[in-house]
């Protein structure tokens, strides 16, 4: 699903070359529930970037379901990731002026498809099918949360990346949220590539691949 090969990011940084990953090289197959840990600066968040073609590498290669993303064009990476993956970020980045079912149906209004009754399905999916109708104001930051998991999943992605999706919740609601992901890799098949730094979301997954200073320096299965 996911082939990385010979990784490396650089950036410029005050005149000076500041190497935030180096020769990265893994793959993730269909299906795998992957946690990706580190301390913080490991260079986490930069792969997920990455893998999700948001970002170009300075050297290497992702290939995702086959395609190298480093060799297509913008709108073409736009199109790949709105077709195959899912993303879910630790601050949600819900839509403020629209309603909780309204932000599940915008990728697939994007993708011209039908919207309401895949919305209302999903939003029932993770508990919230009486709130719908709430904006994400009127929300808990576990709500908004199951709600960026309603619409990470509405398009049916092949892949979803989710970073830090835990980190800005308690201990109770953040279980609550791990339950729902494994669930539905589970149920669904989506691969699942996550960012954590919640020790408890990492032992769920059945992978774990740690970095440090920019290089893997573990790659264990469960």
């Amino acid at each position: 699903m996911l082939r990385c090969a010979s990784l490396t990011k650089t950036y410029l940084s005050g005149g000076r070359r500041l190497t935030v990953l180096k020769d990265i090289t893994f793959t993730v197959e269909p299906g795998a529930f992957v946690a990706i840990v580190g301390p913080s600066g490991s260079g986490k968040t930069t792969l997920l970037g990455l893998l999700a073609g948001l970002d170009r590498p300075t050297a290497g290669t992702v290939h995702l379901d086959g395609e190298e993303l480093g060799a297509l064009d913008e709108d073409r990476r736009a199109r790949l990731r709105a077709e195959k993956i899912g993303f879910v970020f630790q601050s949600f980045q819900l839509i403020p002026t629209l309603t909780a079912r309204e932000n599940v149906q915008v990728p697939l209004e994007l993708r011209g498809e039908p919207s309401a009754e895949r919305a209302a399905e999903l939003l029932g999916r993770v508990g919230l099918a009486d709130r719908g109708h709430h904006y994400p104001a009127q929300l808990s930051g576990g709500e908004q949360q199951r709600v960026a998991l309603a619409r990470a999943f509405s398009s049916r992605p092949r892949v979803l990346l989710a970073d830090e999706p835990t980190g800005n919740l308690d201990a109770r609601t953040g279980a609550g949220i791990i339950e729902l992901m494994t669930g539905l890799n589970r149920d669904l098949g989506t691969t699942l590539v996550l960012v954590t730094h919640d020790l408890e979301l990492a032992a769920r997954a059945r992978r774990t691949i740690r970095l440090s200073d920019g290089e893997i320096v573990g790659d264990t299965a469960a």
